[in-house]
């Protein structure tokens, strides 16, 4: 649970630090990094990150990408905890 409390609020982090640089118009941070953030579990910090910094929003890689991997992380969580807890509830008989 830490991990991705950490790997969201990166995501969210440099999708506003990235917007920052655009407009001071220097060195970016590559669009695979703002993805692979996503991927490895920070979708949700990177696509408030996109709209809360309106960032990437019109690109279409990002305004279809970034809420398709949220969806399909989303459902693994899901998934997860289904699991979990019909482990735990046989534990418990």
């Amino acid at each position: 649970m830490i991990y991705l409390v950490i790997i969201n609020v990166l995501g969210f982090l440099i999708m506003g630090l990235d917007k920052a640089k655009a407009k001071k118009q220097k060195y970016r941070i590559s669009e695979n990094t703002l993805l692979f953030v996503a991927l490895m579990g920070g979708s949700l910090g990177s696509y408030l990150g996109m709209y809360c910094f309106h960032h990437k929003t019109k690109h279409v890689k990002f305004y279809i990408g970034m809420p398709l991997i949220l969806f399909i992380q989303i459902l693994i969580y899901c998934f997860y905890f289904i699991q979990n807890s019909r482990q735990r509830i046989l534990y418990m008989l």
